[in-house]
């Protein structure tokens, strides 16, 4: 009789703990819907975007110091298959919104680092100064610089990456927003090919 209610009186304890458990877990809730913290999941871009998204590869921008709403809508153009390319839209796949979110939230935090030890034609450089007042500084304000515009960060990033992405642009291989194809168009039908190399030095050169 006397083990019988110690029985009971252990799985009562027992059920109340299993409940306080669950209490303390549910106030705890994962980050994202797999659990993974922010951190976890925004390591899997090191191997090409470097350790906190600053790239150390050419073909890679630095997503390092970008705004949250860049980096998702960016990821989710690639899902899509909207934005084209090689395998990011086959790893975009791999991530829901929720995780997107936190990884963009993530890299919004870090600081962006100016690619290392790019060479920019002075002259050419001075003459991009004028091109980017004149057709990107509304959208890429600061010189190029800004994140906040949610256009992505020009200054210091990578050459070859802007220039596989620009030329995507003007083939219409990418499809820009509206105001950007207007503007890119003018720039290029009036400038051609040297008006992106001059725009392209001229974010070279800013550190």
């Amino acid at each position: 009789m006397e083990f019988r209610f110690m029985l009971k009186g252990t799985l009562i304890a027992g059920a109340i703990l299993g409940l306080s458990t669950a209490a303390i877990a549910a106030d705890k809730k994962p980050a994202t819907m797999s659990g993974a913290s922010a951190e976890m999941l925004a390591n899997t871009c090191n191997g090409c975007h470097g350790p906190e998204g600053a790239s150390a590869g050419p073909a890679s921008p630095t997503i390092a110091g970008i705004s949250k709403d860049y980096f998702v809508e960016t990821m989710q153009g690639f899902a899509s298959g909207e934005i084209p390319s090689t395998i990011m839209g086959r790893i975009a796949k791999g991530y829901n919104d929720d995780e997107l979110e936190a990884m963009g939230e993530h890299f919004s935090k870090e600081k962006f680092a100016p690619a290392p030890a790019q060479k920019a034609d002075a002259k050419l450089a001075k003459k991009g100064a004028k091109l980017h007042d004149k057709y990107c500084e509304k959208c890429h304000a600061e010189g190029g610089t800004s994140a906040e515009d949610d256009s992505g960060i020009l200054a210091g990033q990578w050459t070859p990456y802007l220039e596989m992405t620009l030329a995507d642009y003007i083939k219409g291989d990418r499809t820009a927003t509206k105001k950007m194809a207007k503007k890119l168009k003018k720039l290029h039908k009036k400038e051609g090919d040297a008006g992106i190399q001059a725009l392209i030095n001229y974010y070279a050169s800013q550190k």
